[in-house]
């Protein structure tokens, strides 16, 4: 059985030079990169923090782990199972266990409550950057002891929003301690925002706050590689969603919920300085994890290894599913993507985009912002990525698309139906909840 050190960052996206923005500097994730197996079409299941690694540690959709909005208060959202989390899987087995920083996948408690629940040996939450790389190299020294194998969980604040003294009212920016604009490389504003000096003002920071995630991550695998610790060690690199920036976090678009994931096994060719382009979802993380440490798969994940897919070419899922229920107020949606085309169905009146920035004033603005508002959304989103990556065309009214609307409701609603969705038996609160589950049953039963 090999080491498993596992290390995730907030609201990162994939903003980083290896996926191709050349203004942010990340030499530590680039050369782990080239070393590692790079998925470059990796997708979370959610667009928020809580759920989406609810997913990536239990290899289960929000809707059958039971974590559909934030697990801290007063929102409240637990696991339903604390024992399907990977560290209790493994601890089970004989590993050694350990968290550092980050913990927001299950109920917040205090660290020996957490620790005892979801199968951690020891954990230390919270943290800044230079916290969480004290008590992340402390571990490694600590766990290198022993003989028995170990999974180490590290998770980085870095780049989320923090309130900072050094904002004017009514902004929450990327600077934390510590943490600089960083534009020595030039600006990269997504295409999906409008490129104005408010705009360059937020991307310069948060290029600040990802270059000193960076880092972070770079001091850890230092300290991994000076204990001799590399050859048999696992290293996973993730975040849990898109960036914290206008039609991103907190939407079902790609840029909410695309992820940076690279995955380093050391001794096995097949998984040095490759790039796999078919869509993964973070449900394949779990199983891909416990299949390279040899061990069994157990029944009820609902993702898959991605050892064939790497090893053997072999293709990845055809479909990606994600949702959004809660996060700062119930806006529930959910979308199904394939290499082509995304379909997002709305379920309720909400603004079309909630606002992930924390802030009464905006810096950055939607491209696609048509007037002083940002409008409810449509019950209906559909979208052909392959000409319209940015998803800012809706298609779904046009009708030579009804059989592509067609099939992805269709699946829609299956993935719905097996993941035990209460959206399909919630009572019906507004017109809108029981309009869009008409739309996609009447697609399943016209289905050719």
């Amino acid at each position: 059985m090999r080491n498993i050190l596992l290390i995730h960052c907030h609201d990162l996206g994939r903003f980083l030079g290896t996926y191709g923005v050349e203004t942010v500097s990340t030499p530590h994730l680039d050369a782990l990169a080239d070393e590692s197996v790079l998925f470059e079409q990796a997708f979370a299941t959610a667009p928020h923090c809580s759920p989406a690694r609810a997913s990536l540690f239990t290899g289960t959709y929000p809707q059958t782990n039971g974590v559909l909005g934030l697990t801290h208060e007063p929102f409240g959202w637990d696991l339903k199972e604390p024992k399907d989390h990977i560290a209790y899987r493994l601890k089970s087995v004989g590993y050694q266990t350990e968290l550092v920083g980050v913990h927001h996948e299950s109920r917040v408690l205090a660290d020996d409550v957490v620790a005892g629940r979801l199968g951690f040996d020891h954990a230390r939450t919270g943290g800044a950057r230079d916290v969480v790389v004290d008590r992340a190299t402390d571990a490694l020294r600590r766990l290198s002891g022993s003989d028995r194998p170990f999974y180490l969980q590290v998770g980085f604040t870095e780049p989320h929003r923090v309130p900072s003294a050094r904002d004017r009212p009514g902004v929450m920016g990327f600077l934390s301690d510590g943490v600089e604009p960083d534009v020595s490389l030039g600006h990269t504003v997504p295409a999906h925002l409008v490129d104005d000096d408010g705009a360059r003002e937020e991307i310069a920071e948060l290029q600040g706050a990802v270059k000193h995630m960076d880092e972070g991550v770079g001091s850890i695998l230092a300290e991994l590689d000076s204990l001799g610790l590399r050859e048999r060690t696992l290293v996973l690199f993730t975040t849990d969603h898109g960036l914290a920036l206008p039609r991103a976090k907190c939407t079902l678009y790609d840029a909410g919920l695309g992820v940076a994931l690279m995955l380093r096994h050391p001794g096995n060719p097949a998984w040095s300085g490759r790039r796999v382009s078919g869509i993964v979802s973070h449900v394949d993380v779990l199983p891909t994890l416990l299949d390279l440490a040899g061990l069994p798969t157990p029944d009820g994940l609902a993702g898959t290894t991605l050892r064939p897919a790497v090893e053997a070419g072999e293709a990845t899922r055809s479909h990606c599913f994600s949702q959004l229920s809660y996060h700062t107020y119930y806006d529930p949606k959910r979308s199904v993507r394939t290499p082509t085309h995304k379909l997002i169905i709305n379920f309720s009146n909400a603004p079309r985009s909630m606002d992930p920035t924390q802030s009464w004033i905006h810096r950055s603005l939607p491209a696609d912002l048509g007037g002083p508002t940002i409008g409810t959304s449509p019950a209906t989103e559909l979208y052909d990525l392959t000409t319209d990556p940015e998803e800012l065309d809706n298609i779904a009214g046009h009708p030579e698309q009804s059989e592509i609307l067609r099939d992805l409701s269709a699946a829609l609603f299956d993935w719905m139906r097996e993941c035990g969705d209460p959206l399909l038996t919630a009572p019906v609160a507004a017109s809108r909840h029981q309009l869009a589950l008409s739309a996609i049953q009447e697609a399943t039963l016209t289905r050719k």
